[in-house]
């Protein structure tokens, strides 16, 4: 009987033995296979979709070639991290990518990032049809019209024209279009209340969003930065004067869609809420997305006495600035001289 025993414990012995020796190897394989590298042989993008669960995360990486054992990474996963979350977005997983490597890489979502640039001085119009041509961002705002789309932003009764910071976004693909606009917006608050805070005293500007205004005109008029500063230091003297601006952007802004290219005497002379040559002072709302070069000039121009200036028409977008009329005037005549002289010398080229 007490040998029956024995043989018994004996056979349990051995089992445990081989139980744990199985468990030892295996664990000694596991934890040799999170460091191993992945069969990829180059690199690899994968998609992994919103409110996708860990296991079809890495069975998305497996059937994409870059994983063997997708089970085993989620049960190491869950026994080192229980709480890791996957985020969503489009992966590139370089060759050779560990399990342990492209854990990381899921959980810090260290997605591939696409862009795309809201222009200087475009308008808002433009600003959103890029977005609508993006063949990466989600598109939410279709049917929505832009009042709805400004309360959605936290901006109820605000004109969108000017409110987003022209600049190149970074995004994962699948961003949707109101989160990069709010992306946008957050970051003009933040350049124009800057701008503000550092500006120049005795502005004729009552509010930050007169500064912001001022500041779309003078980047729709300035084509080089060292002149930005002296362009708004005329407008500043002009509204300091009670001097009607006379902008032909204004005048441009204000004919819409049904501008041609050419601005004619009749579209000066023709009154719209945006013509600054029938009215004084700013303009209702922004005219364009100004830089943060725009909104500092604005915000500290140069004040020199000049009350005009007129483009020289030479190709590096010089204006010429003028106290008086009277050498406005001459700027002018000057101008137009230059200007004859060189589609004269243009046509004799082509006719050669």
């Amino acid at each position: 009987m007490a040998r029956r025993r024995q043989r018994s414990w004996l056979r349990w012995l051995i089992a445990l033995s081989l139980l744990l020796a199985v468990t030892v190897a295996t664990a000694l394989w596991a934890f040799t296979e999170i460091d191993r590298p992945g069969p990829n042989l180059a690199e690899l993008r994968i998609e992994v979709k919103p409110g996708s669960s860990l296991r079809a995360a890495l069975q998305t990486a497996a059937e994409a070639g870059a994983l063997r054992h997708p089970r085993l990474l989620e049960y190491y996963s869950r026994v080192q991290h229980p709480s890791r979350r996957i985020t969503a977005g489009r992966y590139a997983l370089p060759a050779g990518i560990t399990p342990r490597a492209l854990l990381q890489q899921f959980e810090e979502g260290r997605v591939v990032l696409e862009s795309i640039t809201f222009i200087e001085g475009s308008r808002y119009a433009e600003l959103r049809r890029a977005l609508a041509r993006h063949p990466e961002v989600a598109q939410t705002l279709v049917g929505i019209d832009d009042a709805s789309m400004m309360t959605q932003l936290g901006l109820p009764g605000v004109h969108p024209e000017g409110r987003f910071f022209p600049d190149t976004y970074k995004f994962a693909a699948g961003t949707s279009d109101i989160d990069l606009l709010r992306l946008a917006a957050t970051r003009m608050s933040r350049e124009l209340d800057s701008a503000w805070r550092s500006r120049a005293a005795g502005l004729p500007l009552n509010t930050a969003d007169d500064l912001l205004t001022l500041a779309s005109i003078v980047e729709k008029e300035s084509a080089r930065a060292d002149e930005r500063d002296r362009i708004a230091g005329v407008f500043v003297s002009r509204l300091r004067l009670g001097m009607k601006l006379q902008t032909d952007p204004t005048v441009i802004y204000g004919i819409g869609d049904a501008y041609d290219g050419n601005i004619r005497r009749r579209d000066l002379e023709t009154d719209t809420p945006y013509n600054t040559y029938t009215r004084a002072g700013l303009t209702p709302t922004p005219i364009a997305l100004p830089s943060a070069a725009a909104l500092r000039a604005a915000a500290r121009p140069r004040i020199t006495g000049e009350l005009f200036f007129v483009a020289t028409g030479d190709p590096d977008g010089a204006h010429r600035f003028s106290r008086t009329y009277a050498e406005h005037q001459q700027a002018v005549a000057e101008m137009l001289v230059r200007q004859r002289a060189r589609r004269a010398a243009a046509s004799a080229e082509g006719s050669r």
